[in-house]
Protein backbone atom coordinates (compact mmCIF):
# COMPACT_ATOMS: atom_id res chain seq x y z
CA UNK A 1 0.00 0.00 0.00
CA UNK A 2 1.10 3.52 -0.85
CA UNK A 3 1.99 6.04 1.93
CA UNK A 4 -0.61 8.78 2.56
CA UNK A 5 1.29 11.65 0.96
CA UNK A 6 2.18 9.66 -2.15
CA UNK A 7 -1.46 8.62 -2.52
CA UNK A 8 -2.59 12.24 -2.01
CA UNK A 9 -0.08 13.49 -4.60
CA UNK A 10 -1.21 10.84 -7.09
CA UNK A 11 -4.88 11.73 -6.56
CA UNK A 12 -4.07 15.43 -6.94
CA UNK A 13 -2.24 14.74 -10.23
CA UNK A 14 -5.17 12.70 -11.56
CA UNK A 15 -7.65 15.44 -10.60
CA UNK A 16 -5.44 18.07 -12.23
CA UNK A 17 -5.36 16.07 -15.49
CA UNK A 18 -9.18 15.90 -15.44
CA UNK A 19 -9.53 19.63 -14.81
CA UNK A 20 -7.07 20.59 -17.57
CA UNK A 21 -9.63 20.07 -20.32
CA UNK A 22 -12.18 22.23 -18.49
CA UNK A 23 -10.17 25.44 -18.09
CA UNK A 24 -9.36 28.17 -20.57
CA UNK A 25 -7.45 30.36 -18.09
CA UNK A 26 -3.76 30.25 -19.02
CA UNK A 27 -2.38 30.58 -15.49
CA UNK A 28 -4.77 27.89 -14.25
CA UNK A 29 -3.71 25.67 -17.15
CA UNK A 30 -0.03 26.06 -16.21
CA UNK A 31 -0.85 25.43 -12.54
CA UNK A 32 -2.76 22.24 -13.43
CA UNK A 33 0.07 21.07 -15.69
CA UNK A 34 2.49 21.47 -12.78
CA UNK A 35 0.14 19.52 -10.50
CA UNK A 36 -0.33 16.82 -13.13
CA UNK A 37 3.45 16.42 -13.27
CA UNK A 38 3.71 16.09 -9.50
CA UNK A 39 4.89 19.63 -8.76
CA UNK A 40 2.35 20.52 -6.10
CA UNK A 41 4.33 22.20 -3.33
CA UNK A 42 6.93 24.91 -3.13
CA UNK A 43 9.76 22.43 -3.74
CA UNK A 44 8.04 21.10 -6.86
CA UNK A 45 7.36 24.58 -8.20
CA UNK A 46 10.96 25.50 -7.41
CA UNK A 47 12.06 22.56 -9.55
CA UNK A 48 9.80 23.74 -12.40
CA UNK A 49 11.25 27.25 -12.09
CA UNK A 50 14.85 25.99 -12.20
CA UNK A 51 14.04 23.88 -15.28
CA UNK A 52 12.58 26.95 -17.00
CA UNK A 53 15.60 29.09 -16.04
CA UNK A 54 17.88 28.03 -18.92
CA UNK A 55 20.60 30.61 -18.24
CA UNK A 56 20.59 30.07 -14.43
CA UNK A 57 20.01 33.79 -13.86
CA UNK A 58 17.45 33.06 -11.14
CA UNK A 59 14.92 34.96 -13.21
CA UNK A 60 12.90 34.05 -16.28
CA UNK A 61 13.18 36.20 -19.36
CA UNK A 62 10.33 36.19 -21.86
CA UNK A 63 12.14 33.85 -24.27
CA UNK A 64 12.85 31.24 -21.55
CA UNK A 65 9.32 31.55 -20.21
CA UNK A 66 7.68 31.01 -23.61
CA UNK A 67 9.95 28.09 -24.47
CA UNK A 68 9.04 26.21 -21.29
CA UNK A 69 5.46 27.46 -21.23
CA UNK A 70 4.90 25.56 -24.45
CA UNK A 71 6.23 22.43 -22.69
CA UNK A 72 3.71 22.83 -19.89
CA UNK A 73 0.68 24.60 -21.33
CA UNK A 74 1.03 23.34 -24.90
CA UNK A 75 1.27 25.66 -27.88
CA UNK A 76 0.04 29.18 -27.30
CA UNK A 77 0.34 32.17 -29.57
CA UNK A 78 2.70 35.07 -28.90
CA UNK A 79 -0.10 37.39 -27.78
CA UNK A 80 -1.26 34.88 -25.13
CA UNK A 81 2.35 34.36 -24.08
CA UNK A 82 2.82 38.12 -23.53
CA UNK A 83 -0.45 38.26 -21.58
CA UNK A 84 0.52 35.45 -19.24
CA UNK A 85 4.08 36.78 -18.85
CA UNK A 86 2.69 40.12 -17.68
CA UNK A 87 0.48 38.33 -15.14
CA UNK A 88 3.57 36.66 -13.65
CA UNK A 89 5.83 39.75 -13.87
CA UNK A 90 4.24 41.49 -10.87
CA UNK A 91 6.82 44.27 -10.60
CA UNK A 92 6.96 45.00 -14.34
CA UNK A 93 10.73 44.42 -14.49
CA UNK A 94 10.58 42.39 -17.70
CA UNK A 95 11.67 39.24 -15.84
CA UNK A 96 9.96 36.82 -13.47
CA UNK A 97 11.74 35.94 -10.22
CA UNK A 98 10.90 32.90 -8.12
CA UNK A 99 8.66 34.80 -5.70
CA UNK A 100 6.57 36.18 -8.57
CA UNK A 101 6.39 32.69 -10.08
CA UNK A 102 5.33 31.12 -6.79
CA UNK A 103 2.78 33.77 -5.85
CA UNK A 104 1.11 33.46 -9.24
CA UNK A 105 0.96 29.64 -9.31
CA UNK A 106 0.27 28.56 -5.77
CA UNK A 107 -3.26 27.98 -4.59
CA UNK A 108 -4.60 30.19 -1.82
CA UNK A 109 -4.44 28.57 1.62
CA UNK A 110 -7.55 27.94 3.64
CA UNK A 111 -7.91 29.86 6.91
CA UNK A 112 -7.66 26.59 8.85
CA UNK A 113 -4.34 25.79 7.19
CA UNK A 114 -3.03 29.32 7.80
CA UNK A 115 -3.88 28.98 11.49
CA UNK A 116 -2.05 25.65 11.78
CA UNK A 117 1.01 27.13 10.06
CA UNK A 118 0.98 30.11 12.43
CA UNK A 119 0.73 27.77 15.45
CA UNK A 120 3.73 25.78 14.23
CA UNK A 121 5.65 28.97 13.43
CA UNK A 122 4.97 30.42 16.90
CA UNK A 123 6.09 27.15 18.49
CA UNK A 124 9.33 27.10 16.50
CA UNK A 125 10.27 30.78 17.00
CA UNK A 126 11.86 30.59 20.45
CA UNK A 127 13.70 33.91 20.40
CA UNK A 128 10.56 35.94 19.65
CA UNK A 129 12.17 37.82 16.76
CA UNK A 130 9.79 36.41 14.12
CA UNK A 131 12.55 34.42 12.37
CA UNK A 132 13.20 30.68 12.69
CA UNK A 133 16.92 29.87 12.91
CA UNK A 134 19.02 26.86 13.91
CA UNK A 135 19.02 28.13 17.49
CA UNK A 136 15.20 28.12 17.53
CA UNK A 137 15.13 24.48 16.40
CA UNK A 138 17.30 23.21 19.25
CA UNK A 139 15.07 21.50 21.81
CA UNK A 140 12.10 21.42 19.42
CA UNK A 141 13.52 19.26 16.61
CA UNK A 142 15.69 16.26 17.45
CA UNK A 143 18.41 15.99 14.81
CA UNK A 144 19.87 12.83 16.35
CA UNK A 145 17.21 10.69 14.64
CA UNK A 146 18.08 11.93 11.15
CA UNK A 147 19.73 9.13 9.10
CA UNK A 148 22.58 11.38 7.91
CA UNK A 149 23.35 12.37 11.50
CA UNK A 150 23.23 8.74 12.61
CA UNK A 151 25.65 7.58 9.91
CA UNK A 152 28.04 10.46 10.63
CA UNK A 153 27.59 12.33 7.33
CA UNK A 154 26.09 15.45 8.95
CA UNK A 155 26.42 17.36 12.18
CA UNK A 156 23.38 18.48 14.17
CA UNK A 157 23.69 21.96 12.65
CA UNK A 158 23.71 20.50 9.12
CA UNK A 159 20.50 18.58 9.87
CA UNK A 160 18.88 21.75 11.24
CA UNK A 161 20.02 23.73 8.21
CA UNK A 162 18.67 21.12 5.77
CA UNK A 163 15.37 21.23 7.64
CA UNK A 164 15.21 25.04 7.38
CA UNK A 165 16.20 24.93 3.70
CA UNK A 166 12.97 23.03 2.98
CA UNK A 167 11.05 26.20 3.84
CA UNK A 168 13.45 28.80 2.48
CA UNK A 169 13.42 30.50 -0.90
CA UNK A 170 15.33 28.30 -3.38
CA UNK A 171 17.75 31.09 -4.34
CA UNK A 172 18.19 32.69 -0.91
CA UNK A 173 18.91 29.87 1.52
CA UNK A 174 20.26 31.82 4.45
CA UNK A 175 19.22 29.53 7.32
CA UNK A 176 16.44 31.92 8.36
CA UNK A 177 12.72 31.41 7.76
CA UNK A 178 10.32 34.26 8.41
Amino acid sequence: QMPGTARHDREMAIQAKRNLSKTTDLVEKLHLQCLARGSAGIKGLGRVFRIMDDDNSRTLHFKEFVKRLNDYAKMIDKEEAHEIFQIFDKDGSGTIDFDEFLVTLRLPMSNARKEIIMQVFRKLVKTGDGVITIEDLRGVYNAKHHPKYQNGDWTEDQVFRAFLDNFDSPYDKDGKVS
